[in-house]
C-alpha cells in the first residue's frame, strides 16, 4: 500500500539531536540520558526512546540497563532476531513477570539484500497493539534496521506521512539506512488491521 496525496496521513517532524553517530551509538533522547535514583545510576539500552504511551524501542538490553528497564513496569519484550534469549536476560523477565516474544527475523551487513518477512512484522504488531501486553518494549541488536522496521508499520497505522517515517527511521539507522526498509514500509499493507489504535498519540497535547 502507497501513501498518496489522496490518503489522511500527518506529518510529524522529527527533531534530530546534534550528536554524532556511529556504529554503536546512534541517536539518544535528551530525556533518557543516564539518571540517579537513591541507589545509583540507571542506564537505558542503546538507542532506547519512547514511541508511544506503553511502547518503547531500544537496541539489546544488558545487565547494566535491568534497573532501569524496572522502572518503565513493563509487561512484556518483543524480541526481533533469531538468536537464543541470553540466559541472564530470561531470568531478568521471569523475574520480573515480563513475557518475551521473540520473532526470528534475520539480520545482514550486506544491505539492500535483506528479506523482511511481512507477516512476522504483521504478528509483531498484533502484540503491540494488544492493550494486555503494554507497556512493552521492542528491540533487537542495535535498535536500528529491525525494530525501526516494525516502528515505522506502525506509524502506517498512525497514518504517518512517508516523510515523517523516514526521518524517524534514519534517526536511528543513520549513516546504516537500508533504502530496502524503507521500501518496506512505504509497500507494507495495513488493510488487514483495523483503525490506528487509541493507545496511540497522533499529536501533542
Amino acid at each position: 500500500m502507497r501513501l498518496e496525496n489522496g490518503d489522511r496521513s500527518t506529518c510529524h517532524p522529527i527533531v534530530n539531536s546534534s550528536s554524532d553517530d556511529d556504529d554503536d551509538g546512534g541517536l539518544l533522547p535528551e530525556s533518557y540520558s543516564p539518571v540517579l535514583d537513591g541507589e545509583g545510576l540507571l542506564v537505558p539500552p542503546l538507542n532506547f526512546a519512547m514511541v508511544d504511551y506503553g511502547v518503547f524501542r531500544s537496541g539489546f538490553p544488558d545487565t547494566a540497563n535491568f534497573a532501569f528497564l524496572q522502572t518503565l513496569g513493563l509487561r512484556s519484550i518483543i524480541y526481533l532476531c533469531p538468536e537464543r534469549y541470553p540466559e541472564a536476560n530470561v531470568e531478568f523477565l521471569n523475574a520480573n513477570g515480563i513475557r518475551l516474544f521473540q520473532f526470528a527475523i534475520e539480520g545482514s551487513k550486506e544491505p539492500p539484500l535483506v528479506n523482511i518477512p511481512e507477516e512476522t512484522i504483521k504478528e509483531a504488531l498484533r502484540v503491540v497493539l494488544d492493550e494486555k501486553n503494554r507497556p512493552l518494549l521492542i528491540h533487537c541488536k542495535r535498535g536500528k534496521h529491525r525494530t525501526g522496521s516494525l516502528v515505522g508499520c506502525l506509524r502506517k497505522l498512525q497514518k504517518w506521512c512517508l516523510t515523517s517515517i523516514f526521518d524517524e527511521y534514519q534517526r536511528y539507522a543513520a549513516e546504516k539506512t537500508r533504502v530496502s526498509d524503507l521500501r518496506f514500509m512505504e509497500l507494507f499493507d495495513i488493510s488487514g488491521f483495523k483503525q490506528p489504535p487509541t493507545f496511540c498519540s497522533h499529536s501533542p497535547n
